[in-house]
């Protein structure tokens, strides 16, 4: 199996409807993301190990999630927990040379091999700001400016400092009780929200 396998796969699923979004997947090779003996099994649409009990998640997924954030060019977009650094080099690539891309990680060993995975694009990387920390405080400085925010982890509840820190029209996407969520900003207190259920994650870990 392909990248073009791997694609129309995704586009006969129903999964892959936007054009930025595919233009990223062809750009950013998955191959590069997973350990050298599985690179044979980049392409398949399954989540796959690489280390400390973590996984780059299955492509349907990822760009499930992806397609609901909606990015676009320009846009400064908080991405948590990077993990092998695979949709952050898709963010990047989509947000180009305008956007922005925060990408924060908790477990040390992640936060070095997403880094150096998301460097084999050089080009890429004056546009992500990476974080080894807990994320649940965002970033206080870009209050209201963020365009979008996605989060790799089930949460229980949604940090008030993530809310805080879209602008009006801003979109967050993230797993919570078995389903992928979507809120959209609609004023300072008012968020719409739709969720689409049938989905697992490991869960979001809050320092204290």
């Amino acid at each position: 199996m392909d990248l073009n396998d791997l694609i129309e796969s995704l586009e006969e699923k129903g999964v892959l409807k936007l054009v930025l979004v595919k233009k990223a997947l062809k750009t950013i090779d998955r191959r590069k993301f997973v350990p050298m003996d599985l690179q044979n099994l980049a392409y398949l649409d399954s989540p796959l190990p690489i280390g400390d009990g973590q996984t780059i998640s299955q492509p349907y997924t990822v760009i499930f999630m992806l397609e609901l954030l909606e990015p676009k060019k320009g846009e400064s977009i908080m991405d948590i927990g990077y993990g092998s650094g695979w949709q952050t080099a898709l963010l990047a690539e989509i947000v180009g040379e305008a956007g922005s891309v925060y990408a924060f990680e908790r477990i040390k060993i992640l936060c070095d091999l997403g880094k150096a995975n998301v460097s084999k694009y050089s080009n890429l990387l004056e546009r992500v700001k990476f974080f080894c920390q807990d994320a649940s405080s965002g970033l206080p400085e870009q209050a209201g400016c963020l365009d979008g925010i996605i989060v790799a982890a089930e949460v229980r509840e949604v940090p008030s400092s993530w809310r805080q820190q879209l602008k009006i029209g801003g979109r967050m996407v993230y797993p919570r009780a078995g389903a992928i969520c979507k809120e959209i900003k609609e004023d300072a207190e008012k968020f719409s929200i739709a969720t689409y259920p049938g989905f697992a994650f490991v869960p979001f870990i809050k320092e204290y």
